[in-house]
């Protein structure tokens, strides 16, 4: 089944991923961007979300049959990104709505809907793990809540079916995202080596000694499309995770080993990323112009304080998959497989040595 899909973030780590499957499955995509990039047989839309009138305008000759919500703007608090997040989405929705051609659309969101907004993360009374669909909403404001409403409204009120996809930390290639643990820790092990700075594990020991579980962004985007062309999974919410469940104490020294590296003990503190790499744009730079990378601005292509927020969780997270088991979606990533993919990308297109 093919049609004509628009993608609300294609520069992203999802949006982009999605993009290439979709593309590569034959479909007509459109991908919306404030700053659309060259991605090959993606039509660029450039618009800001948070314009109304200039959102409409945008879009007004488009027709898509399902669209990908994969985008968010991180504000200075949590009320500011339930009213800049829900605006986005309700004035995308509003824009689309005189075609009347949108018959699906898959919003992403992720693990803070179980483990709450930055400003309470991990904190008060949680549900138990593994995190499961049914468990529901917390007692608390929280943006993807605020856009969960929106897009419900707009389904209700306009007739199309919807989904909820809800990723654990995801692992992908895109520049200049808010949110990428994969390359923050290949920019950080290049750092360590080029310094003898210890390789070492930021988070807590909650972290290093629990299970844990994560999300390719390939796996991720197999499973928007299977929501959208699958008739029992319309009007459903779905976790969505590799398939299996990994210790950072195994994880890291893979990694390291990946970069010629040995770990560093860890001794069960907390060193955030945000701390130990705050001075290190600089030497970045130099690297990049020595070893030619394509990206010499390291704000680009790390994001220590997502990676310390998932990193420091004094908590363990896993997530349950049963659900989208249960109605076929059974496709599977071993995670330690998804960052080395991550890394040799990322060496191949020379933004990293």
């Amino acid at each position: 089944m093919t049609g004509s899909a628009l993608i609300v973030g294609a520069s992203g780590i999802v949006g982009s991923a999605t993009a290439t499957l979709l593309v590569g499955e034959g479909w007509e995509v459109h991908g919306l961007a404030r700053r659309p990039t060259g991605q090959p047989g993606v039509r660029p839309v450039a618009a800001d979300l948070q314009d109304a009138p200039a959102t409409a305008g945008a879009l007004k000759d488009l027709k898509p049959d399902v669209v990908f919500i994969s985008t968010w703007l991180r504000q200075q608090s949590e009320a500011e990104n339930i009213r800049v997040n829900a605006a986005m989405v309700r004035n995308l929705l509003d824009g689309l709505r005189p075609a009347g051609s949108v018959r699906h659309v898959a919003l992403v969101t992720g693990l803070k809907h179980y483990l709450g907004p930055f400003e309470a993360y991990g904190k008060g009374k949680l549900p138990l793990t593994p995190f499961r669909e049914s468990q529901g909403r917390l007692d608390v404001p929280n943006f993807y809540y605020a856009q969960e409403d929106e897009l419900f409204a707009a389904a209700k009120r306009d007739g199309f079916s919807w989904s909820v996809h809800r990723p654990h930390t995801v692992i992908g290639k895109a520049v200049g995202n808010a949110m990428n643990m994969g390359t923050t820790l290949a920019v950080y092990a290049i750092l360590c080596r080029e310094t003898g700075r210890p390789f070492r594990f930021p988070g807590s020991a909650a972290q290093w000694n629990g299970l844990t579980d994560m999300t390719d962004a390939r796996l991720l985007a197999h499973h928007l499309l299977w929501a959208a062309t699958t008739p029992e999974a319309a009007n459903e919410d779905f976790n969505v995770v590799n398939g299996d469940v990994f210790r950072w104490n195994w994880m890291w020294g893979r990694i390291a080993h990946w970069f010629g590296l040995e770990p560093a003990p860890f001794d069960g503190t907390v060193q955030p990323l945000e701390q130990v790499m705050k001075d290190d744009a600089p030497l970045w730079r130099r690297i990049a112009e020595r070893e030619g990378l394509a990206e010499p601005d390291l704000a680009r292509l790390a994001s220590p304080w997502h990676t310390d927020a998932d990193l420091g969780r004094p908590i363990e997270v896993v997530t349950d998959m049963s659900k989208s088991r249960r109605l076929g979606f059974t496709r599977y990533q071993p995670t330690d497989d998804a960052f080395f993919d991550l890394f040799e990308a990322l060496r191949a297109d020379r933004l990293i040595p």
